[in-house]
């Protein structure tokens, strides 16, 4: 178990109202999810449990642990109810009864105004990165959904920090909690941080082309200040011949959905994102962090290297800091407890090299869970007689309509023709490979 597992799952398996406070990518999902899962009654078809997260990309992640938890439990239904997905079907899925829902604040509250959720049954209460939903101000939101859940319930609050507003919302709403603490900093044997100094902003840009060709990860996130700049700084990459692509607010979910598919699965190398990915974003190994600007907040800076270095494993982050960030950078050394010194970038000759290519591409296929879709349909739709090496085949993701598969390049073009020509469950359906930014 990690360390925060080892502190709250005794209490939470005891029944106790528990606060967990860790850091992104410490394991926290499998600690409620087991605590839920064990208490969870298939027998009856009501929701027993609700977890609140602060993002449609937490909310899809922490959905998919929770039934990869209960493979060995028959009948379990999770249910995520989320915004940017069709109201309707989510009310249709509920019901048919749901055991577990995960969802946003904000859609969750939608349902129980129209009466398509009731939570009279709930036994267990996740907030899930509660800190995170009180900044994006879900806080009256939260206090409406809360006060809809039996008084009984057993109420798990998860949070990176705990500032006084959770302070208070827990002294509100939990009953005697145990408090399970780990340790927020990355020490330096986990996460190994450089800082870059670069004299102003026109040079960012050219000095991230210089990390990422001397580094040559094979996935980086950039993390940026604006959706702007994500946008700005994800086009010039591109127009330099980087694999990449942009994640922030203004991308509709389908297209946010494929980016994080496709960086997730090894076709895309670099994922240029607003903070909306620093928490939620499901990467099992990342080999960098580059900050293009200081973050705000000496606690995001933490959430974002923290994509590194996940669960015991070790990572990688850079940072380019200007002078006009000076201030930030003190705050930063009094938050870590260390001296920062800038490091030299690398030599300007490293622009005349070619950038990393991935080894995968992504192909899509018009067709998924409401055509009864599975991975081990599209494995051996590639792999059957005259197909492709099962070992040439990446990650499988199975959305509603849609389903995407990774191949390695050198087998795109028969792993493209398998599946035009073969069948899918006795039926044909459209495959073709997905390029550019959505």
């Amino acid at each position: 178990m990690t360390p925060i597992q080892a502190q709250s799952l005794p209490p939470i398996l005891a029944g106790q109202d528990v606060i967990a406070q860790g850091k992104t990518g410490s394991g926290k999902t499998a600690a409620f999810g087991l605590g839920l899962l064990s208490k969870l009654d298939t027998t009856l078809f009501e929701v027993q449990s609700l977890v609140l997260c602060p993002t449609r990309e937490l909310a899809d992640q922490v959905a998919k642990e929770i039934r990869r938890l209960a493979r060995t439990t028959r009948n379990v239904k999770v249910s995520t109810i989320t915004g940017g997905k069709p109201f309707r079907v989510q009310a249709e899925s509920l019901q048919h009864g749901a055991h577990i829902v995960v969802g946003t604040p904000g859609r969750v509250e939608d349902h129980l105004r129209k009466g398509t959720l009731t939570l009279d049954n709930v036994t267990t209460l996740v907030l899930d990165e509660a800190d995170r939903m009180l900044d994006m101000g879900f806080k009256d939101t939260l206090d409406i959904i809360i006060g809809q859940t039996p008084k009984t319930r057993q109420t798990l609050l998860f949070s990176a920090t705990y500032p006084d507003e959770i302070r208070s919302i827990a002294k509100r709403v939990m009953i005697d909690p145990v408090m399970a603490k780990v340790e927020s900093t990355h020490d330096s044997e986990t996460i190994r941080q450089h800082f870059f100094h670069v004299p102003d902003d026109q040079d960012r840009t050219t000095a991230l082309r210089l990390l990422l060709l001397k580094y040559r990860p094979d996935s980086a996130v950039v993390f940026c200040n604006t959706k702007r700049d994500t946008q700005e700084v994800a086009d010039d990459l591109r127009q330099q011949g980087f694999s990449v692509l942009a994640l922030h607010g203004d991308l509709e979910q389908r297209d946010r959905d494929q980016t994080l598919v496709r960086f997730a699965n090894g076709s895309v190398t670099v994922l240029v994102a607003t903070d909306v990915a620093a928490r939620g974003l499901d990467i099992d190994s990342l080999d960098a962090v580059i900050n293009y600007h200081i973050a705000r907040d000496a606690e995001v800076h933490l959430h974002r290297i923290g994509r590194t270095g996940r669960a015991g494993s070790t990572g990688t982050a850079y940072s380019l800091i200007s002078d006009k960030e000076s201030y930030k950078v003190a705050l930063l050394q009094d938050y870590l407890q260390q001296t920062i010194v800038a490091e030299s970038l690398p030599p300007m000759d490293l622009l005349k090299e070619s950038p990393n290519k991935p080894g995968m591409a992504t192909v899509l296929i018009d067709a998924g869970k409401k055509q009864k879709i599975r991975p081990g349909d599209i494995l051996g739709a590639l792999t059957g007689t005259n197909g492709i090496a099962g070992a040439k085949v990446g990650k499988i993701n199975i959305f509603d309509m849609r389903s995407y598969v990774a191949v390695q390049i050198d087998a795109l073009k028969p792993a493209i023709k398998k599946l035009s020509q073969g069948k899918l469950k006795g039926r044909s359906f459209r495959a073709r490979v997905i390029r550019g930014q959505p």
